[in-house]
């Protein structure tokens, strides 16, 4: 989109930059990382090269949410995976129990650039929470005007991004919503840089990133719902850049996460940019730490460093974090930024609980975390690291998860085993040729394997220690081979069949000398979705085979597919971001990025039975935004998705905003529900 007619000039930090987002999301979401060169300098073979080489109350209410997993009003995507035959695993896109999920029968909203949240025919939207919007006792109404941190502080915050639901029975839940990051420029009139905002501004800005937990009450029996009116809201509760933490698990009081502040390196502080997540059968949220490279400045010049993108001065736009708190400068302390990029675990059913950063986890830029039970009673966790030629990496427990043994599940998170995959495609070099047409078996498929980084205190990677392998897990992952993918973001579990579903948005910055079978277009703007069969359908195995099920974009172009279903009849797609799952078994996908000239959205494709492929967009979103989430309850009579940044364009400001949704005045990112109007589950 062009910049707005009459809009101000940008601000000089808004530089020419190669990712193909507005320089502003640029900016303020991962701090211009596309501007720099590729910071995976490995030498690992991409898919190409491999072919041609090898070929209480409390425990009552937890107990509703966790009954909610299979039944109720739950969260269908988070239902641990049912055991399948024991046999040899199912191709991809079959599955040995006959299991062939449910048609969708809505008609497809079209591509468009409306400001507003668009549903299809017979759906209703409403808007259950914004920005500044107070949840805290004492909270004040929201004055953009006159935004002060204290307000901030008790008042939902600002990017929403990841969003699970925790129901307590009697049409109550609560709404745990990931603060990814904030835009300085649309939050604060005439804002001109960190190094330039009032440190009044900067607070308000930490105050804003983090999580919030809300409850919430279905309205009149309906697919709505709406913040609880009644009632303390025990449970409402704001976690920011500022609250108190804990690291648990192998590498935690090591000596890179020691500080002078905290010499035992067990407590920091805060967390930030948090992305996407996951929930744990235990009913805690897993909230993931991603771009947080870019809070911090006068990082060092080390490989280390370089590998994670940190700032060697005060970049053009930092934050100015570290005018507020000394930590987040690295000259005066070099181990702090060490002490971001974890999986955070939450429990939303205690307020004054400590959230714990799970060491064993790794470090790197987490898109989520998503949790499901092996077949032994493992627990697994599957993970993505976003950026362009990172990895998809697992963890796996070493012991099992115990239902209703609370104390002992909240240990499996702490040792286990954590691995990086690498694929292998199975067609002729020749027959990948970057054009996007299918090798000669009719599929983009291969196998792979789980690679071991680290078991507890134990370092399967030469050279390196395990605590050096869970702070670098990068590095670590480098060293192993592990294959460089295309921005793996959301990686998912399918409550039925067991397969895994991660999203590779997308990467412009791959060449025709790098494609591959699971890569197969240069300079790819419309990324794909890769589906993982495990072996013998075990979760807990370290063999798998893979397939991509969905290439994203335009249904016209030749190098799309969407699991050989008639392109004629799918709707468009661009940048898949974030993945779900039904109670049918149909996969949703949230989009970030569109780079077909519409607005981003919510989609769903069956994964099985004859519309195996079948794509169609059940709504769009506003201006400038980003649509995350989704999350569509068990019954499947309601679907929350955030809305990230609206009107975040080019050029605009408060002065001249590029989208004026949710309230007609200044854009305000916001969670939405939407249901049918007749009281039909989401799909009809």
């Amino acid at each position: 989109m062009s910049n707005p007619p009459g809009a101000r000039r940008l601000l000089p930090l808004l530089t020419p930059h190669k990712g193909g987002r507005s320089a502003m999301t640029c900016l303020y979401r991962c701090g211009n990382a596309c501007a720099h060169e590729v910071p995976n300098t490995s030498a690992n073979a991409y898919f190409g090269d491999v072919v041609k080489e090898a070929l209480s109350r409390r425990g009552v209410l937890r107990a509703g949410a966790l009954g909610a997993l299979v039944a109720g009003v739950g969260v269908a995507g988070a239902m641990p995976a049912l055991a399948d035959d024991p046999g040899a695993a199912a191709a991809p896109g079959q599955d040995a129990r006959g299991f062939h999920g449910k048609g969708i029968t809505f008609t497809p909203v079209p591509p468009n650039t409306d400001d507003k949240v668009t549903v299809a025919n017979g759906y209703l939207s409403a808007v259950l929470i914004k920005w500044g919007d107070p949840i805290l006792p004492g909270a004040p109404a929201f004055d953009f005007e006159n935004q002060t941190a204290a307000a901030q502080n008790l008042q939902f915050g600002y990017n929403c991004d990841y969003v699970t639901f925790f129901e307590m029975g009697n049409n109550r839940g609560l709404l745990w919503v990931n603060h990814e990051y904030t835009n300085d420029a649309l939050m604060f009139r005439g804002y001109t840089g960190g190094t330039a905002a009032t440190l009044e501004q900067i607070k308000i800005s930490m105050a804003a990133h983090g999580g919030s937990i809300v409850e919430i009450e279905r309205v009149r029996g309906t697919g709505e719902w709406r913040l609880t009116t009644k009632g303390r809201r025990r449970y409402n509760r704001r976690i920011t850049a500022q609250t108190p933490m804990r690291f648990s698990g192998p590498a935690a009081g090591g000596a890179l996460l020691r500080t002078a502040a905290d010499p035992a390196g067990l407590n920091p502080i805060g967390m930030l940019n948090n992305c996407a997540g996951g929930r744990t059968p235990w009913g805690t949220v897993l909230t993931a730490e991603e771009n947080f490279d870019r809070y911090f400045v006068n990082g060092a010049k080390t490989p280390e460093n370089a590998r994670y993108l940190v700032p060697t001065g005060v970049p053009a736009g930092d934050r100015g974090f570290f005018r507020v708190e000394e930590r987040f400068d690295l000259a005066k302390h070099p181990n702090e930024i060490h002490r971001f990029g974890w999986i955070v675990e939450i429990d939303p059913f205690d307020p004054t609980s400590t959230p714990i950063k799970r060491t064993a986890l790794g470090r790197f830029a987490h898109e989520g975390a998503n949790t499901t039970i092996a077949r032994d009673g493992r627990l697994v966790a599957y993970m993505g690291d976003d950026a362009r030629f990172e990895y998809i990496y697992k963890f796996v427990s070493k012991d099992r998860y115990i239902p209703g043994n609370d104390r002992h599940n909240r240990t499996l998170l702490d040792e286990g085993t954590l691995y990086v995959g690498r694929f292998t495609g199975d067609s002729p070099a020749a027959e990948i040729d970057g054009s996007g047409k299918l090798p000669s078996d009719g599929l983009f498929d291969g196998s792979g394997e789980w690679i071991p980084l680290a078991s507890g205190d134990v370092s399967h990677v030469p050279g390196m220690t395990a605590e050096q392998v869970y702070v670098y897990t990068r590095i670590a992952a480098d060293r192993v081979g592990a294959t460089k993918m295309d921005r793996p973001e959301d990686v998912e579990v399918h409550p039925y069949t067991g397969h895994v579903y991660a999203a590779l948005t997308n990467n412009t910055m791959r060449t025709a000398a790098q494609v591959d079978e699971a890569n197969p277009r240069p300079g790819n703007k419309h990324g794909q979705i890769v589906e993982i069969v495990e072996h013998r359908n075990d979760h807990t195995a370290t063999t798998f085979a893979w397939s991509l099920p969905l290439v994203a974009g335009d249904p016209n172009d030749p190098s799309t597919y969407f699991a050989g279903y008639d392109k004629s009849k799918v709707s468009p797609i661009s940048s898949p971001d974030n993945v779900a799952f039904d109670r049918d078994g149909n996969m949703w996908l949230a989009t970030d990025d569109n780079k077909l000239g519409s607005n981003d959205g919510m989609f769903v494709m069956p994964l099985h039975g004859p519309e195996r492929g079948y794509l169609r967009q059940l709504l769009t979103v506003p201006v400038g935004a980003e649509c995350c989430g989704p999350l569509i309850t068990d019954d499947q009579r309601s679907v929350f998705i955030a809305v990230q940044h609206p009107g975040e364009v080019d050029g605009a400001s408060p002065d001249r905003p590029a989208s004026r949704w949710p309230d007609g005045d200044q854009p305000r990112p916001s969670v939405c529900v939407v249901w049918h109007g007749q009281g039909k589950k989401i799909g009809s």
